[in-house]
């Protein structure tokens, strides 16, 4: 891949200073754009002749022009000019002569961007700077001009002083200079760019853009709906409304194209893709943004092993060289071996603590609350065993963990401590009987200093609350010191086999698309459409990474009367509002299905960001707001006029209007 890339990803993992070290020292290193490996010209159609990361020995005794950033200054004689590329030592000119030029570089502020001239020299013996890879060599400076000064900074542009994000947000323009941002956008555009070639040159995609003025449907109101379905809860993302001219009328931005992709289907173009933008207006949520990228592919002649194929490839192609080679296949696991095991549609396979079903081993308990819950058709008793667990856990954290169960599951959770004399420490201990514990030991793999949690409840309803808690106290294992998911392992996997359909949270009577109602059903379930269909399995597939899902895709219905079917009578939608996609599945559709890879999450999990905000240009905060520009803002009644729009404040709209005014909105 990029040969100058493969240093500067190794920097991430180490400490700040050897971080800052190797990054700008990777910069210096040519980029490789293209298979036939051409260097590319940072200095081309620009008045410098070189950049600041790329000058060493053998440029000894060139004459060069340079641009770039003041980093910092050393008893008015030395000076560290940064351009994207990296840094360079300037010596400053210290004789008579050269006083004009010793008092711009001596008094411009850090910060400061300036254009400098002069030859390039070795650094005195024992001066040398192993560190830098321009260390051995710096430039005596024959000329200056400051081309724009700095005024005093919110912040230090490094990557170790504190700020809060607020800040930095509200300063993006001077955050992106940092050498972490540098590295996260240019990292994401390289994968873009062997995406791109991949898909275009070595696979015959058409890359097509699709509007983003669009209109409200019931397609879009279940397309891509933030839903986790282990625990059923609906976030209610929607679309956002743009007015028109005409009285009464809206755009809405679509949450995806997906309707867009299965029309180019329709028309033939057979292989396409998108750098998509997509919109979500889903309110605050954590690591989430109202509008963010897909890569977007829709394929005709194609079946579910296909899609899979093709994005393993794509990622192997565009994957980093410096890291381990992504492996292909990859593993692949049901929803509700998913569920049963990890108690998640998006498990973190990295560390074990798998669920384990312990029903049999208290079939004959005395414990009341297990024998009510095993009595019930679906009741289950569930654990998960913690790693020594004894020896890291607290008492506070017992009781935390206990609170999470009972505030967020309303389930009780047990905690089971096995001591070396065999004893039981738990508040069932004295009901557990010496075969049940020596049954507890061989199922659980138990170890002398390990936990046991342990819940009974309803099968999906005691693994969710199991699956959280093992991300909790993996979360709390590793913040004593424990490493369980290793940093550097990316580890792949795909989930199949949906339900095509769930209950509605508002009313279980009724369904709803567990993924949006284009989804095709299971070929060996398409019967129970018409019987039983709350348990037919959906062609869907979610590519999962390191805990968090990266991709999403289907093979979709490309018969009409079998849309109609869906849409009309299982989903009861108006089937009006898509008569313009039923309308074309009636004209030849050929069978297609597609995915959408989430490209902010997949570069955040690539540079190991703590935030998809960190490797986004110019995100929105946390609650939405883009704090450098202070939007939304509110707009004047007479610019409303046009759009047929008034505002209707609510009870207490001063003060509600006043905090949106505020050009610093509060955050977290």
């Amino acid at each position: 891949m990029f040969c100058w890339l493969n240093r500067l990803y190794r920097g991430l993992s180490s400490p700040t200073g050897r971080t800052t070290q190797l990054i700008w020292g990777s910069l210096s290193r040519s980029l490789v754009l293209s298979s036939r490996r051409r260097i590319p010209e940072f200095s081309s159609f620009v008045a410098r002749t070189n950049t600041c990361g790329e000058l060493r020995s053998s440029h000894l005794g060139q004459e060069v022009t340079l641009f770039g950033w003041i980093q910092y200054r050393r008893q008015n004689t030395f000076l560290v000019l940064r351009d994207f590329h990296g840094l360079i030592q300037l010596v400053i000119p210290q004789d008579e002569s050269a006083a004009s030029v010793k008092k711009i570089l001596c008094e411009a502020p850090v910060e400061s961007v300036v254009r400098v001239s002069g030859t390039v020299i070795s650094r005195p013996p024992g001066q040398e700077n192993p560190k830098m890879p321009t260390g051995e060599i710096e430039i005596k400076v024959k000329t200056a001009e400051l081309l724009n000064s700095c005024k005093k900074l919110p912040f230090e542009i490094k990557d170790f002083v504190k700020k809060t994000e607020a800040l930095r947000l509200q300063y993006r323009y001077l955050d992106l200079r940092s050498f972490q941002m540098q590295y996260n956008l240019r990292l994401r555009s390289q994968m873009v760019m062997k995406m791109r070639e991949y898909l275009c040159n070595l696979h015959g995609f058409v890359d097509i853009e699709t509007p983003t003025l669009f209109k409200k449907t019931p397609g879009d109101d279940h397309s891509n709906k933030v839903f986790l379905r282990v625990e059923k809860i609906i976030w209610g993302a929607k679309e956002f409304v743009v007015p028109s001219r005409e009285p009464g009328k809206f755009y809405s931005l679509p949450q995806s194209p997906q309707q867009f992709k299965q029309l180019l289907m329709v028309g033939g173009l057979d292989r396409y893709f998108q750098v998509a933008r997509c919109y979500r207006d889903e309110g605050s949520r954590p690591d989430r943004q109202p509008e963010f990228t897909q890569i977007d592919i829709e394929m005709s002649f194609v079946d579910q092993t296909g899609i899979q194929s093709l994005i393993e490839g794509l990622l192997q192609y565009s994957w980093p060289r410096d890291k381990d080679p992504v492996v292909v296949p990859f593993p692949s696991m049901t929803f509700a071996e998913a569920l049963a095991t990890y108690g998640t549609d998006k498990p973190d396979t990295r560390f074990g603590m798998k669920i384990v079903d312990i029903s049999d081993v208290f079939r004959n308990t005395e414990v009341r609350f297990l024998q009510d819950v095993l009595s019930k058709p679906k009741g289950t008793v569930k654990a998960i065993r913690i790693p020594e667990g004894a020896k890291y856990l607290k008492r506070k954290d017992i009781e935390s963990i206990r609170k999470v169960a009972a505030d967020h599951f309303n389930q009780e959770v047990l905690p089971v401590f096995l001591k070396a004399s065999r004893h039981w420490n738990s508040p069932v201990a004295e009901f557990i009987l010496e075969k049940q514990s020596l049954e507890l030991i061989r199922l659980m793999e138990l170890q002398e200093e390990d936990v046991i949690l342990l819940t009974a409840g309803e099968h999906r309803k005691a693994c969710s609350l199991l699956g959280k808690l093992r991300l909790e106290c993996a979360d709390l294992l590793e913040a004593r010191g424990v490493v369980l998911r290793d940093p550097a392992l990316f580890s792949f996997l795909w989930v199949v086999d949906f339900p095509l359909f769930l209950p509605k949270e508002e009313n279980p009577g009724e369904l709803e698309s567990a993924h949006h109602p284009f989804t095709a059903p299971h070929p060996s379930d398409i019967q129970l459409l018409y019987t039983e269909p709350e348990k037919v399995r959906s062609q869907h597939y979610d590519l999962v990474l390191n805990g968090s899902e990266i991709g999403g895709g289907s093979i979709r219905i490309h018969d009409a009367e079998l849309q109609r079917y869906i849409l009309a009578t299982l989903l009861k939608e108006d089937v009006k509002l898509l008569s313009h996609l039923l309308q074309a599945l009636d004209y030849g559709a050929p069978p297609h299905g597609g995915i959408a890879l989430g490209l902010d999450r997949l570069i955040c999990l690539v540079t190991g960001a703590p935030s998809i905000r960190d490797v986004i240009a110019f995100p929105k905060s946390f609650r939405g707001y883009d704090l450098m520009s202070n939007a939304p803002d509110s707009i004047p009644p007479e610019e409303l006029k046009p759009y047929h729009i008034r505002v209707s404040w609510p009870a207490d709209s001063e003060a509600e209007k006043s905090s949106l005014d505020h050009p610093h909105h509060p955050e977290s």
